[in-house]
This record gives C-alpha cells, sequence and structure tokens, in this order.
C-alpha cells in the first residue's frame, strides 16, 4: 500500500477494503465488525437506551494526553454515561483528507481501539470517505453510541431542583490549554496534559453510591460556566456557585491570566457536572474520589430559586465576597478543540 491515503481509498473498491482491512479491521477487530454488513445485528441489547453522536475535528490530531482518536471514544462514551447508561457499542465515520499520512490514521486508529477496550465498548461499524486535498484539515471523525440505561430516575438536564448540591469532578481547563500549547507550540504550557478520560465507570458508581442523580454532565465546549447555564435555563432554576470551591490548578490560573483567557469557559474531556439532592453528595462525591478520574472533586455551588426574578441564572460568589452573573459563552475563546 501507498504511504498517503489517496482518492482510490475512498472509492468502494479494492482499495477501500484493503484500507479497511489495514487500519480499522485490524485495530478495532470483534465478531459484530468482521460481519461486515451494512449495519451491526445488537442481539444482546434491551430497552431503554441512550444513544449520543458527535463529530471531532481538533487540531493538532496528536496532544499530550490524547488525540482525535481517543477523544473521539471518550467523548461519545461519556456523552452516554451522562444520561445513566453503560455504554455498549460505537459507529464510526472517518472523512480522510488525500496525502494523509497512513501512518497517521494508524496510529489514530490505535488510540482508539486502546480507547474502546478501556471503557469496555466495542466498534462495530463504520464508514471511510476520502476528499480531495484541502477540501478537509486532515481527518474528521464522527462516533454513535448506545447505551443501556441503569439509572433510576434517569439523569437529565431538567431534572435540578432547588436545594441541589453541584458537584464538580476534578480540576478545570487542562485539555483546552493542551491543544492550545501543542497548536501554537507555547513552551510556558509544558506541564499541561489533557483531561480526556472514559467516565463510564465512575458514573456509575456514582450513581450506584448516591441512589439518586437529577443531572449528569461533561462540561466540553463552552466549559463548566456554559454547562451550568444549560442545566439552570433547562431546569428553570439558577445555581449559585463559589469561586474558592472550584478546582483549577494553579498552572491554569496563571496561564489563563497571562493569555487573558477564563478557566470556567475552557474545554474539558474528562470532568463531569453532578446535580443531586443535598443529602446524597457527600456519598457522591465520595465515589468520585475513589476514581483515579475524580481524585480532586469537590462541592462547588447549590442550585437555588432566585429571589431577584434571576431564573435561569449561574451566579459567581467571588473570592472577595462580592457576585458577578456567569453568562453562556459567545462565539469559541478556542476553535477545534475537540
Amino acid at each position: 500500500m501507498d504511504t498517503c491515503i489517496l482518492l482510490d481509498d475512498g472509492s468502494g473498491g479494492r482499495a477501500s477494503q484493503r484500507l479497511v482491512e489495514r487500519c480499522f479491521l485490524r485495530h478495532f477487530d470483534n465478531p459484530l465488525l468482521r460481519r461486515l454488513d451494512d449495519a451491526a445485528l445488537l442481539e444482546d441489547i434491551a430497552p431503554p437506551l441512550a444513544m449520543s453522536t458527535d463529530s471531532y475535528t481538533v487540531t493538532p490530531l496528536f496532544f499530550p494526553g490524547g488525540s482525535i482518536g481517543s477523544l473521539a471514544v471518550h467523548g461519545t462514551v461519556n456523552d452516554v454515561a451522562m444520561m445513566g447508561a453503560r455504554p455498549r457499542y460505537l459507529s464510526c465515520a472517518f472523512i480522510l483528507e488525500e496525502g494523509l499520512p497512513l501512518a497517521d490514521l494508524e496510529r489514530v486508529a490505535r488510540n482508539m481501539a486502546d480507547a474502546a477496550r478501556a471503557a469496555s465498548v466495542s466498534i462495530v461499524t463504520g464508514d471511510t470517505k476520502v476528499v480531495p486535498r484541502t477540501a478537509c484539515d486532515k481527518l474528521f471523525i464522527t462516533t454513535t453510541g448506545v447505551g443501556t440505561v441503569y439509572a433510576n430516575p434517569t439523569p437529565s438536564g431538567h431534572n435540578a431542583r432547588v436545594g441541589d448540591a453541584v458537584l464538580v469532578s476534578g480540576s478545570l481547563g487542562d485539555h483546552g490549554l493542551t491543544v492550545l500549547r501543542s497548536r501554537e507550540n507555547l513552551s510556558f504550557l509544558s506541564d499541561m496534559t489533557s483531561d480526556s478520560a472514559p467516565l463510564n465507570s465512575m458514573i456509575e458508581h456514582i450513581v450506584t453510591a448516591a441512589g439518586c442523580v437529577h443531572t449528569l454532565r461533561d462540561p466540553t465546549r463552552g466549559g463548566l460556566a456554559t454547562t451550568l447555564n444549560e442545566i439552570a435555563q433547562q431546569s428553570n432554576v439558577s445555581i449559585e456557585i463559589e469561586e474558592t470551591a472550584i478546582p483549577v490548578r494553579e498552572s491554569v490560573k496563571n496561564a489563563c491570566s497571562f493569555l487573558g483567557l477564563d478557566p470556567l469557559y475552557l474545554a474539558n474531556e474528562g470532568k463531569c457536572v453532578c446535580v443531586l439532592p443535598e443529602d446524597r453528595a457527600e456519598k457522591a462525591l465520595m465515589a468520585m474520589r475513589a476514581s483515579p478520574y475524580g481524585r480532586q472533586a469537590a462541592r462547588i455551588g447549590t442550585v437555588i430559586k432566585d429571589a431577584e426574578g434571576r431564573q435561569g441564572s449561574v451566579v459567581l460568589r467571588t473570592r472577595i465576597g462580592g457576585e458577578r452573573i456567569l453568562g453562556m459563552l459567545e462565539g469559541a475563546q478556542l476553535p477545534r478543540i475537540c
């Protein structure tokens, strides 16, 4: 085979078969995928189901702590897990640019296979298209995940209730700054590593320990502030958070101060926000901290019914005792981060 992706590789003919066998069957191999039917027959999965789909266009393709491949698995696994579901199966679709080094595609496929094994999911169907040079930027991936729901009630952005505790599973902003470091070769961010990780096992332990979780979300694009705004608006409540309680690494704070960024709006790929009854908060925190992905978990705030008519808002209580409204992110602090 050639060392770069050719337009022939997307033709659907022999070249396409060779690419699928070399890159995808080789790394994702399992009985369902090996059948190479037009769709995977999932005979051992019963309703209710949770399903999510997402596309990944991150640049650069590889960064400390991950790649577009591991990110594509982690992101969809986590989205399904936030519904109180066990992710079981993934599909993946690739848009490849003519001229992409085949070695880069193999590296991405290996990263995806490793991430899928770590999350106990199988990649069972997919598609590959090749477009001419400059028609896309090297490689885009779309993944869809399906899982079986075990939580009762099912967590939802509409379920936050006044008096609920608001938890976050760890420090914020690492992923966004890591991608920026790799893209711009910023030497002063040399200690930055993406937090990209599969959270499905930790989420199941949280739900089991707490017994009732109202809302689970992963604060990816738009960061913590945008995620909390979405929850507040969906549930028609306000959320009050304490600046001093929010876990942000000192190096992230310093870098954001220098670059003019706000860590509360930076993307995270291995963190979750958990909203649940006050009396369940400590059990949930213990479950988070027992996971390698939740050791810095903290309670950061409370769901409130704002007396001043600011329903659907997020209020930050600052270090000096004041308060400010955290709005939704306008535009993009950092584009192409997932």
